[in-house]
């Protein structure tokens, strides 16, 4: 659905800081994905870049800064290396809101690949186990792996099980889509299985971020490229502008090197 003037971003952060111990890894940082818009995170290993999506899934506390899930403010308590989350259950409010697809599939070894992409809507949620397993068949046919859903995760290919795990985090129904390196670990001819689904969501107008490797992914997927460097957002804009015509010496230098 496309986004109207009135709607707040769907993930709103300001000046974010993330540490671990000593170490800065994030150096205020800044992000807004408006609804219905794909944003794409690129640079060198320890940018920042999966650190930044864990902080916008909550999954790691950050140090200082405002984050925002559609126009709701994370409450927090205590300071610095002490901040976390006030309120438990606005925290799993907006975890259930925004599923992440992560670079290693994360199934459930012992549940057959329908059983996963059920498990959290049924669990989580305390949806109708019936109405779930229809969602969950109708996903799974969206990824192209309908004819899985009764086979186990380790008699699927890379690609098929990261295709699951897509099907899984649709499930939830959510209102974004965290995606993060989700076909580094694959070859190169099951990386376009991935590549392809991903493609397609986003034509749908769905809410995603995408931590990336691929540049060819980005540019084609993206509303808006973030190039972090060193914590720090070092470059952004739409993609045409990012890769056509790059602006600081360190983002020609990144697209060169992932060129060659």
């Amino acid at each position: 659905m496309p986004e109207t003037p009135s709607d707040p971003p769907v993930i709103e952060i300001h000046d974010l800081h993330k540490s671990y111990g000593p170490l800065e890894v994030l150096k205020g940082v800044d992000l807004i994905a408006p609804r219905g818009h794909v944003i794409s995170l690129i640079g060198s290993s320890g940018s920042g870049k999966s650190t930044l999506l864990r902080c916008c899934n909550l999954l790691e506390d950050s140090q200082q800064g405002e984050i925002r899930f559609e126009g709701e403010a994370v409450r927090w308590r205590g300071e610095g290396l002490n901040r976390h989350p006030a309120d438990r259950a606005q925290v799993t409010r907006i975890r259930t809101n925004l599923s992440m697809v992560f670079q290693q599939f994360n199934l459930w070894s012992h549940l057959t690949i329908l059983q996963n992409v059920m498990e959290a809507p049924v669990t989580v949620l305390r949806r109708d186990p019936k109405e779930v397993e229809e969602k969950a068949r109708h996903y799974l046919a969206k990824v192209g792996i309908a004819d899985k859903a009764d086979a186990w995760p380790a008699q699927l290919s890379g690609g098929q099980q990261q295709r699951a795990a897509i099907a899984r985090a649709l499930c939830m129904e959510p209102r974004a889509l965290l995606f993060d390196e989700p076909t580094s670990a694959l070859d190169p001819e099951l990386e376009q299985e991935v590549v392809r689904v991903i493609k397609a969501l986003a034509d749908e107008g769905r809410t995603m971020l995408l931590v990336t490797h691929d540049m060819k992914l980005a540019a084609d997927c993206s509303d808006r490229v973030i190039f972090l460097h060193k914590g720090r957002i070092e470059e952004e804009g739409p993609p045409a502008t990012l890769f056509g015509n790059p602006q600081s010496e360190r983002l020609r230098g990144f697209l060169s090197a992932t060129a060659a």
